[in-house]
């Protein structure tokens, strides 16, 4: 046992200049993430989460990464809720209205999908599944994530000559 006056470390295995966490993933770990962030910008940084998770063999940055994911995954139903900038709505308006091109591939709304994931996340938080079923429910996660990214990202609205307008030819009460 070590006392405080000691250069005896109390857990021999884990020296002073170690990190418990490794550089990339700790680097990852201290992108900031808030409300202050746009939609894709959200999006991208869970998504950089989940694809390390499941790359990920130590224990601590596992549950670390898990934890971050799912604080990015909470930032994400407040971004979801705001009303979109002007230059996502750029990002997201093309100039002819072809809406077979730009159908999405999820049924269910981007609130429901984003509280799928954090379900999955909090599953592999909680610890209480195999290492196997782990591994395919962070999969699973991960596959979620992209397509809820790519869906996010899809074009929404198309210039007419009156304006913008839906891709599917709804018109904009106002813009989200």
């Amino acid at each position: 046992m070590a006392v405080a006056d000691s250069n005896t470390f109390s857990r021999p295995e884990i020296t002073a200049d170690q990190s418990v966490i490794a550089g990339d993933i700790a680097a990852l770990l201290k992108i900031p993430l808030g409300a202050t962030h746009d939609l894709f910008q959200v999006v991208d940084i869970c998504q950089r989460y989940a694809d390390e998770l499941i790359e990920v063999h130590n224990h601590a940055e596992y549950i670390a990464l898990c934890g971050r994911l799912l604080a990015g995954l909470n930032v994400l139903k407040v971004v979801l809720k705001s009303p979109l900038p002007k230059h996502l709505i750029e990002q997201l308006t093309v100039n002819e209205n072809n809406a077979d091109e730009y159908r999405s591939q999820l049924s269910t709304d981007s609130e429901t999908t984003c509280e799928y994931c954090c379900a999955l996340t909090m599953v592999l938080l909680n610890q209480q599944v195999t290492l196997e079923q782990q591994e395919h429910i962070a999969e699973l996660l991960c596959d979620l994530l992209m397509m809820l990214a790519e869906d996010l990202k899809a074009p929404r609205f198309v210039r007419t000559t009156t304006g913008l307008a839906m891709i599917g030819g709804e018109a904009i009460p106002g813009i989200h």
